[in-house]
């Protein structure tokens, strides 16, 4: 037995490098696939990041006519309202107005907006339901003109019951009493 495994000895090493040897075309046949299947992997996964369309999402068309809104409107028992109305984003408002009085105060409304674009109407209702529901009818995507509760013009002045978007005109109009 032990002449056996003597005379097996230098023979598994010529064994070993033998079937090392054949086993070699086959591995490098098996790695040259993978680096051919990775290649087009690669090709495949950049031909969809080129297709951009895949990574558009659909744009609520409500949030482009968001921004900041000035205007001052009249008032039957003082010289005007200055009115600041913020449309943000997921259709959140805050509209801030101030009584042209002496040393009045600052009142604040939160709460959603909703744009019809076939009426061209912006609709704001407050949060936990105080105040009453505003609208204003979308004139261009700089100016916004208020509306009655029925959706009608306020009267034949209504250029008075206007609001301009803050990026639309060259300068802020600033009020001060």
């Amino acid at each position: 037995m032990r002449t056996v495994k003597k005379q097996l000895k230098p023979r598994r090493f010529v064994l070993l490098i033998g079937c090392w040897v054949f086993a070699m075309p086959v591995i490098a046949a098996t790695d040259f696939e993978a680096r051919e299947n990775l290649a087009k992997a690669r090709v495949k996964h950049l031909q969809k990041d080129n297709d951009h369309a895949l990574h558009e999402s659909h744009v609520d068309e409500s949030q482009i006519f968001r921004g900041v809104f000035y205007g001052y409107l009249p008032c039957n028992d003082c010289n005007g309202i200055k009115v600041t109305l913020s449309l943000k984003q997921k259709n959140n408002y805050l509209m801030v107005t101030q009584p042209a009085r002496e040393s009045s105060r600052e009142y604040y409304e939160k709460g959603k907006y909703s744009w019809n674009e076939e009426s061209q109407i912006v609709v704001l209702t407050p949060r936990k339901g105080v105040g009453n529901t505003r609208r204003y009818f979308i004139e261009n995507d700089g100016t916004l003109v208020q509306l009655d509760d029925d959706g009608t013009r306020l009267d034949k002045k209504s250029d008075r019951y206007v609001l301009r978007r803050s990026d639309k005109v060259k300068s802020r109009e600033v009020h001060i009493h």
